[in-house]
């Protein structure tokens, strides 16, 4: 991944080119851990009956590791709008070399969990660590970066690279190891990150004059006092709420409401997808014997680990998501991002309506609308990440995105809860029909934003 960020941004300029390094880096550790939860969900599903509370065991369900799981996530979303207010006032680079860190440290708690109530802990540090990231990151692609479009493209294909190349790996090493030691593994290349991080070396308002963000649609919502902030944000909780009022007097409320469901399918599609490629469609696991020469089985034929070929489906699904996140940040520097947005909710709608009958139909069409989903899950992120620089001034942009991935990871963790429940009391068929409601929500929130921008301005 370090070698694919150098090649990537070596036609930029100077600043640029370290401040894109560092956050594809960074934004690609952040979806290697995320989205190699799921993964181990699957593990802890059938590797577990009961989550011991002490007073009270609750049996391990769908819905009771969705609500576990979802803990972490949450925080993943909550700690964003503490972490874009901190950003604010103290810069962006501090805080990813302190979300590298935590996540490290997070990994290696979990490498240690006993049991299912230190695993769930163990979530809640990742989700702390990992919640500034995103305000922080792309704030520091707002303001620093001068090819802000391009910017959010390579940042989207680092993320889309760590959330195929996560799984993949940690699936690749559950085949041989026991996870409590994949999880400790996975630890190292964060501490790694964190080194470099500490190296990077640019200027975080070096595009401000250029893009200032103020002449975005929103401009008029907030007042003049906010412009004379650029770049120091909010200094106490009277102005954090005044500054509040006003990004969410004008359109900056409807991005808000559409990043929510954005988040909902998001994390609703994710935490349960290996399981149901594994169980409710019914890809069998396939015997290592039969790929490798007998020389190289680990052990007796018969005793050698299967390979579960729905965890690479998923891990693949996903990296197709760097086709998504590169062609949908080209396009914000080239349509309206509020069409945008309508075109790929609106596919993500249609993907889920037919996911499940599309996928029973063989192997070539499963892995066909599965590359759509992972093709159009990540098109829309560039898509509202540049919405949010439009509708806010750049001295709020760590607000804003604090704001945005409030939206986007505290309330959409509860997709993954949401997710498990539709799962226990019903079945799949229900949960893509949830699904395909939070898209249309979004691209009806898109639409609306499209007819409002002219009485914005």
């Amino acid at each position: 991944m370090i070698i694919c960020v150098g090649v990537v941004v070596e036609h930029v300029n100077r600043n640029d080119r370290e401040i894109v390094a560092l956050v594809m880096l960074a934004h690609g550790m952040v979806h290697t851990y995320e989205l190699s939860i799921p993964i181990f969900v699957a593990i802890w599903l059938n590797g577990y009956a009961t989550i011991d509370l002490g007073l009270t065991a609750i049996p391990v369900t769908t819905a009771s590791l969705g609500v576990m799981v979802g803990l972490g996530f949450a925080l993943f979303g909550l700690g964003a709008l503490p972490g874009g207010v901190l950003v604010d006032r103290i810069g962006s680079k501090r805080l990813i070399v302190a979300c590298l860190l935590g996540m490290a440290g997070s990994f290696v708690l979990l490498a240690a969990a006993p049991n299912l109530v230190v695993v769930a802990l163990a979530l809640i540090v990742w989700g702390a660590a990992a919640s500034v990231y995103h305000p922080a990151g792309l704030r520091l692609i707002s303001t620093g970066v001068e090819e802000r479009g391009t910017g959010f493209a390579y940042h989207g294909i680092a993320g889309n690279l760590g959330i195929g190349f996560g799984p993949f790996l940690t699936a690749l090493l559950l085949l041989f190891f026991d996870w409590h030691l994949v999880a400790g593994v996975l630890a190292i290349p964060a501490l790694l990150a964190a080194v470099l991080a500490t190296r990077a070396d640019f200027e975080e308002q070096a595009a401000v004059a250029a893009a200032d963000g103020g002449t975005g649609d929103d401009a008029a919502a907030v007042d003049a006092d906010a412009d004379d902030k650029a770049g120091t944000g909010v200094s106490s909780f009277g102005e954090f709420v005044s500054q509040s009022k006003h990004l969410f007097a004008g359109g900056f409320a409807l991005v808000f409401a559409l990043v929510m469901f954005s988040g909902l399918y998001y994390r609703g599609v994710t935490t349960f997808l290996p399981d149901l490629l594994g169980n409710v469609i019914g890809i069998e696991p396939v015997p290592i014997s039969s790929l490798l020469p007998a020389a190289l089985v680990p052990g007796s034929a018969a005793a050698a680990p299967t390979l579960d070929v729905e965890l690479y489906v998923y891990a693949g699904l996903l990296t197709i998501g760097v086709f998504g996140q590169y062609v949908g940040g080209k396009l914000t520097d080239r349509i309206r991002t509020e069409r945008g947005l309508i075109a790929g909710f609106g596919a993500l709608a249609v993907v889920a309506v037919a996911f499940l009958p599309v996928a029973s139909l063989g192997v070539g069409p499963l892995l066909a609308i599965c590359a759509l989903l992972g093709f159009f899950l990540f098109m829309v992120q560039p898509f509202y990440q540049a919405t949010v620089a439009e509708y806010t001034p750049a001295g709020l942009r760590g607000l804003s995105y604090g704001f945005t991935y409030l939206g986007v990871f505290g309330v959409g963790a509860l997709g993954g809860a949401i997710a498990g429940f539709v799962l226990a009391v019903a079945d799949s068929t229900a949960l893509f029909t949830v699904l395909a409601g939070f898209a249309a929500a979004a691209a009806l929130l898109g639409v609306t934003l499209l007819r409002r921008r002219p009485t914005l301005a």
